[in-house]
């Protein structure tokens, strides 16, 4: 979709990132361009360094060398919450609810930076509308939902933040094909409403359907890039991912 774009749209811009845990480097000079209001999909086996890079876009990981831009200013060093406040929010592995609080307080806690409680009720109800079932389990404990229902509240907490990009890591992981296809439509939904999101995902095939571009991670470096669809067609990933 916006594969025509030049690097110039970019959002977030990634120039030569090295990062890691300790000293193990896992990114290795990598580089890549987020656009605004695009579905964009890194994705690559187990071990690749995805999550490093979702963790070192939030802040949570230590940038070694290079350089991540947002919207032209430099942000690598910035702590995560300066990050979060700039409109940058994740949607994490595993999801990490408070699995003791409702559904509606865990969204709630989504949006705990924000003072415009009017504006925060709207955004409530336009999450339920997306997410219907989040309405019917809205006094529900979030720890006693499916793992599909507890993921749909993750992400309907990350955009109570009102992001501008919303980061997601490993979303498939663990659900069930028929969630996991709802779940692709509410962030094909999410993007529609204007919201840039990069997807992390180990399901090369889903997530290349989905998304407008994708990048290809191996052993933290980027090794293709394009246009998802392709992508998609391209026989060497089809046989090292896809078993085709």
């Amino acid at each position: 979709m916006n594969a025509t774009h030049s690097s110039q749209d970019a959002i977030l811009r990634i120039r030569d990132l090295s990062a890691g845990y300790g000293l193990v480097q896992v990114l290795q000079s990598v580089s890549l361009d987020v656009r605004t209001a695009e579905f964009l999909a890194l994705v690559g086996g187990n071990g690749a360094g995805k999550t490093t890079l979702l963790r070192t876009l939030s802040g949570l990981l230590p940038v070694q060398s290079g350089t991540i831009e947002w919207n032209g200013r430099p942000v690598g060093g910035l702590t995560p919450d300066t990050i979060f406040r700039l409109g940058i929010v994740q949607v994490p592995e595993g999801r990490q609810l408070f699995p003791r609080m409702s559904v509606q307080d865990n969204l709630l806690m989504g949006a705990y930076r924000r003072d415009d409680k009017a504006e925060v009720r709207a955004d409530l109800d336009k999450v339920y509308g997306l997410f219907p079932r989040m309405a019917e389990r809205r006094r529900q404990l979030a720890g006693s939902m499916s793992g599909g229902e507890q993921q749909m509240c993750a992400m309907a907490r990350a955009l109570m933040a009102r992001p501008r990009l919303l980061l997601v890591d490993e979303m498939s992981l663990g659900l069930a094909p028929i969630i996991v296809d709802q779940l692709m439509e509410n962030l094909i939904e999410i993007r529609d409403q204007g919201v840039t999101i990069l997807l992390v995902e180990q399901d090369i095939h889903l997530a290349l359907a989905a998304a407008d571009r994708a990048y290809v991670l191996e052993t933290g470096r980027i090794v293709r890039e394009g246009p998802a669809r392709d992508l998609i067609e391209d026989p060497e990933l089809k046989r090292a991912y896809l078993g085709v």
